[in-house]
């Protein structure tokens, strides 16, 4: 891998530096306000729409797990920067767009599975990888709003027994060899984000209490999904990791607060065919 096309400049080292060590920062202080918490968080530098150069920066500065929303700009900076990055898909996961993911050898992790479709679709193309299993996350849709994607979370316990969430996460275990169930994530409503931090953020809750019934759901499988026995939760992102840590999130995903505003989408196609 060659990075002499994709270097920063100067400035954008040190501007990147700084915000990089500033959310590290307040990333480890929520996180050690979560008393039952242990485990150290996974900070995901979401780099959608940032260029390769940004990526290298965060990289060179100890950063190595990072989020893209879209399958082409995943691949095509996949094949611009280090090979022990660790990738992590968190866009909308469409089936037929298994075979190209799973060709990516650095994908570490697929957090939007919703769907046993989808799960048989990319464990069918992950046949030839030769490594670990790849990590998949089911998206929850704690929230309950139309434009998310997401299964409705456990509010009960013990589980239904046809809850969907609880039937992927099974289908998983015993179906796909190829892949391995993480945890679970959610993205929150804006308006749970944007409350006070005295006021507990109901979407996380929600999955927090989401997990703790799928676990118990999954006991009799126990060994075979999750990290140390537990799955993990992926919530928070620049506006609310912290609400999202205190709560006992083991993944945040930041990228604004990191890399700063990002243009549109529409900048993006624009300068992409100029």
């Amino acid at each position: 891998m060659s990075t002499a096309a994709v270097r920063p400049t100067q400035e954008r080292v040190e501007e990147l530096r700084t915000s990089l060590a500033e959310i590290r920062a307040r990333v480890q202080q929520a996180a050690s306000a979560n008393a039952s918490g242990g485990r150290q968080p996974t900070l995901v530098a979401v780099s959608k729409y940032k260029p390769a150069s940004d990526i290298l920066a965060c990289y060179e500065n100890g950063q190595r797990d990072f989020g893209e929303n879209y399958v082409q700009e995943l691949v095509d900076k996949a094949q611009q920067l280090p090979a022990d990055i660790r990738w992590h898909f968190i866009g909308t996961f469409q089936t037929n767009k298994s075979k190209i993911l799973a060709s990516i050898p650095n994908l570490y992790a697929l957090q939007t599975v919703g769907s046993a479709k989808g799960a048989d679709a990319l464990n069918k193309q992950l046949i030839s990888r030769t490594t670990t299993p790849l990590n998949v996350l089911l998206q929850v849709n704690t929230s309950g709003e139309d434009v998310k994607s997401g299964l409705p979370p456990l509010t009960s316990s013990p589980a239904p027994p046809d809850a969907e969430l609880v039937q992927l996460a099974r289908h998983i275990i015993s179906s796909c060899p190829h892949l391995h169930l993480q945890g679970l994530m959610t993205i929150g409503s804006l308006t749970e984000s944007l409350s006070s931090v005295e006021k507990p953020n109901e979407d996380f809750e929600k999955l927090k209490q989401t997990r703790d019934v799928l676990e118990e759901a999954l006991a009799p499988e126990k060994g075979k999904w999750g990290e140390d026995g537990r799955l993990l939760l992926s919530m928070g992102m620049s506006s609310d990791f912290e609400a999202a840590l205190r709560t006992g999130s083991d993944i945040v995903r930041v990228g604004t607060g990191i890399f700063g505003s990002r243009p549109k989408k529409e900048e993006v196609k624009n300068a992409a065919m100029s």
